[in-house]
């Protein structure tokens, strides 16, 4: 057997090919929307794709069975457990097998088994692979989805913030102990291989290494040790990070099929200032660069998104998927940063611009201080400040700078009224990077006495406690 792993570390997302060298088939699980990789891999170990499989409806990003449909003619296995709410749609011309629990299929020498695992959402399955080629006769692993990650499990309260559908968090966390005491069933020696890694908002405290087993889990992830139903549920339920908006949209996406990469218009290159002008007018306009080099100096009503690792999450907080988005780019990056896009379903990419060239062209450019946190407490003596907190929930309620207001990062467009005019503004984060995007939102939307705090609060934390010693 052939099994190949990959990582998109915008996403945070793991996708796996699993391939019989015997009759050269090969499927995809949970396959990003990015397929080249998938088709090249398959093309470099002598598989062709013949499937691909979803282990439930995606809510974090685009899923490429489709694509893969489109361009291999791969056969799609989809989950049809759940309800209504929970069925796929637009599957006529589709090449596809709708699977419930204890199915089976074959892909080559490859069994897989079909185990349902609802929790994170109604529909979730998970998949036990069985190398039939290799003289074995019982399972070598699981496919867990976004059910069991390694040192933790799925999130069941998406449905709920996410889509909008009331009472589907307690259901989902009731559900999830259910299967979470299937799985404890599994043998030990089962491998583990789940879709999402550190960083994934599909969960709460995901470990970072790839892959695990059934064995380790058992004795290790926190979310295994329960026995008492109860206790559980409320455990699961309470902590879980804020869902950005984005997955509410990739919910409806992954649920009718998403549009083929290839019917997708590009964005128009230009170096014309008077389009960047109107661009400003028109839509979101995202300068890419890094933090620091942007606080140098910027265009006035553009937003900063560096193209990091955190990309994916804050331009999917941020965009209007019903307006066109402008980008203002380095060199040699706009390819990537259209496939990090249309992972997420932005597809209204309008124009982008070479950002040092409109930088250097543009008449009158605009900054952001960054202070020192002795600045911000000889302001919070003299100055009456407003000191804004992004960081998120749980952040805010295990300490913060007395007399800040907190306004987690990714909800500050839609919030900007409750930020008071007329005084200055001093924005923190746990480091400076979230609130440095924050101070490019306020400033973006006419609050221009904006301050950003060097270092964060752990650094002012850190500076306070030496004061005081």
């Amino acid at each position: 057997m052939i099994l190949r792993y990959f990582y998109d570390e915008y996403l945070a997302h793991a996708s796996y090919l699993a391939g019989c060298p015997k009759t050269g088939e090969a499927i995809v699980i949970d396959p990003s929307r990015n397929v080249d990789q998938y088709i090249q891999t398959a093309k470099s170990n002598g598989l062709e794709i013949t499937a691909s499989a979803e282990t439930h409806i995606h809510a974090d990003f685009v899923s490429g069975t489709r694509e893969l449909e489109a361009r291999t003619g791969a056969k799609i296995y989809l989950s049809d457990e759940g309800g209504t709410n929970s069925k796929y749609e637009n599957l006529i011309n589709v090449n596809h097998r709708l699977i419930k629990d204890g199915d089976t299929f074959n892909i080559g020498d490859l069994t897989f088994e079909v185990m349902h695992t609802p929790g994170h959402t109604p529909e979730s399955i998970s998949l036990l692979l069985t190398d039939s080629g290799s003289g074995a006769d019982v399972p070598m692993g699981i496919f867990t989805g976004d059910f069991i990650f390694a040192g933790d499990v799925g999130r069941p309260d998406l449905l709920e913030k996410a889509a909008g559908y009331e009472g589907t968090a307690e259901q989902g966390a009731k559900e999830m102990f259910f299967s979470i005491g299937r799985f404890k069933q599994l043998p030990d020696y089962l491998q583990v291989w789940p879709s999402h890694g550190a960083g994934s908002a599909c969960g709460k405290s995901l470990g970072a290494i790839p892959s695990s087993t059934v064995g380790y889990e058992k004795m290790f992830n926190p979310a295994l040790q329960y026995e008492d139903e109860k206790e559980f549920m409320q455990d699961l339920l309470c902590g879980q990070p804020e869902p950005p908006k984005y997955f509410s949209i990739m919910k409806r996406v992954n649920k009718s099929g998403p549009p083929l990469i290839g019917d997708l218009a590009g964005p128009s290159k230009s170096n014309d200032r008077s389009d960047l002008i109107q661009w400003l007018k028109n839509g979101m306009v995202i300068d890419t660069r890094d933090v620091n080099e942007f606080a140098k100096g910027h265009i006035p009503g553009t937003i900063n998104i560096p193209f990091n690792k955190s990309f994916v999450k804050w331009v999917g907080w941020f965009t209007d998927y019903d307006k066109p988005l402008y980008l203002l780019v380095e060199s040699g990056t706009i390819n990537n940063l259209l496939t990090a896009l249309h992972s997420i379903g932005i597809e209204r990419i309008a124009g982008y611009m070479d950002v040092v060239s409109a930088v250097r062209n543009y008449p009158k450019l605009e900054k952001c201080e960054e202070i020192e946190p002795g600045h911000l407490d000889r302001m919070l003596e003299s100055d009456k400040p407003v000191v804004l907190d992004v960081r998120n929930q749980d952040e805010w309620e295990v300490g913060r700078v007395p007399g800040s207001a907190h306004i987690m990062l990714g909800t500050l467009p839609d919030r900007l009224n409750k930020v008071p005019r007329g005084r200055p503004v001093v924005v923190y984060c746990a480091s400076g990077f979230r609130s440095a995007v924050a101070a490019s939102i306020l400033q973006a939307n006419g609050i221009k006495n904006v301050r950003n705090l060097k270092g964060g609060y752990s650094l002012w934390k850190k500076r306070k406690a030496v004061s005081i010693k």
